[in-house]
């Protein structure tokens, strides 16, 4: 009888050791695994880093624009109402259709920077429409363009850079196409303006 009692005695003692010897190896699979864990989760990282330092000096011995990670997370500046921003996507269109991206860029710069100008109306739909002794400051809004265009995807991109505050403007306030202008404007901005550069088919003052 006794020696029955010994042999379950003995039974659960090695199975008692068994867990123990099973949770000790368990802990040290882990622990072992832990830093092989953190070595190739850094060497991961480090090829990465390595890999994205390598992107940004190809980036800039080609001459392409390098945005830093502040601006990639940067917040809209501008925060329009519906009417401001189909304001300001119609005259981007109507204005700078036929220009690259930059060049649209620029003309959606122009009316921000009048927006922000104590010498012009507050709202963008007001300095759209801003007429001065009666001559329209922008003149598809008066010769049918504004109110027709279709805004192609290029125009909205454009408008969304800079109201996402992306300004290659130089503060520029005024812009024109001189090879259609009429000869009386042209003179006005070349007499009463200070010419700040060109770009596309627009000539940009202040």
């Amino acid at each position: 009888m006794y020696r029955k009692y010994i042999v379950s005695f003995m039974l659960a003692g090695m199975t008692l050791l068994t867990s123990c010897l099973c949770a000790r190896e368990l802990r040290i699979d882990r622990t072992a695994a832990n830093p092989a864990f953190r070595i190739a989760y850094l060497d991961d990282s480090f090829a990465e880093d390595k890999h994205s330092f390598v992107r940004m000096l190809k980036s800039v011995s080609s001459g392409q624009r390098v945005v830093d990670y502040e601006v990639l997370e940067h917040t809209m500046k501008y925060r329009l109402s519906d009417k401001d921003h189909d304001a300001l996507l119609r005259i981007v269109e109507a204005e700078a259709g036929g220009e690259d991206q930059d060049g649209k860029l620029l003309v959606a710069n122009v009316v921000l920077n009048r927006v922000n100008s104590e010498i012009f109306p507050d709202t963008v739909f007001e300095v759209v429409m801003q007429r001065e002794q009666g001559i329209a400051q922008f003149s598809p809004t008066v010769d049918g363009r504004y109110q027709s265009v279709r805004v192609s995807d290029d125009t909205r991109e454009a408008v969304e850079r800079a109201l996402y505050g992306e300004d290659l403007s130089q503060g520029a306030l005024y812009f024109c196409a001189r090879e259609k202008a009429d000869s009386e404007k042209l003179q006005w901005f070349d007499r009463k303006l200070t010419r700040l550069f060109a770009y596309g088919n627009h000539e940009f003052f202040q």
